[in-house]
This record gives C-alpha cells, structure tokens and sequence, in this order.
C-alpha cells in the first residue's frame, strides 16, 4: 500500500533551501518518491496555517525509511535543517 510523507515548511533561508530543492527531487526519485504537492499557494481552512506543504508518495513505509537513511540523504539533510523550520508525517494510503 502507498505511503504518503507530509511535511509542512517554514524557510527561514531561501538560497539554502533552495539549494536543498535542487538536491532532493533526484534522491526522492531514486527512492521511490513521487512529488504530489510542493507549494505555497493554499488556501487555510481553520487555525492551521502552513507556509509551504509537500506531499511524497512512496510504495511502502520501507521505501520512506530506505530514503531518509541513505547516505544521499544524509548528504544534504543539513542543507534543510538549516534553511527551514519543518514537521512531517507519514500515513498509509486509502484502499476504500
């Protein structure tokens, strides 16, 4: 079943994160990841406000887990720690 990793992004430094963007999409991709959402054009509902969301799709929670692991990843992982302010999730998908 499909997994989908949700984050919501404060950037806090725009050439860094933006650097971190360039980096990522082909790691995500070699992992499994297909970008469904990458923006900041939302519209809030309610008191959540979010700046910037993201939302991945993986085919398993290993492919997830594989992805934030991989030396790849851990490469860049300081370029988003320092550019921006993040929270994340990861749910399973709906088979209804």
């Amino acid at each position: 079943m499909s997994v989908y990793f949700i984050i919501e992004s404060k950037v806090i430094d725009k050439d860094k994160y933006a650097q971190y963007i360039d980096k990522v999409s082909p790691i995500v991709k070699k992992y499994g990841g297909r970008y469904h959402v990458r923006g900041e054009a939302i519209k809030a509902f309610g008191s959540w406000k979010p700046e910037r969301v993201i939302v991945i799709e993986f085919p398993t929670k290993n492919h997830v887990h594989d992805w934030l692991t991989s030396s790849e990843y851990k490469a860049i992982a300081s370029l988003r720690e320092e550019s921006a302010e993040t929270q994340a999730i990861l749910v399973s998908g709906y088979e209804g």
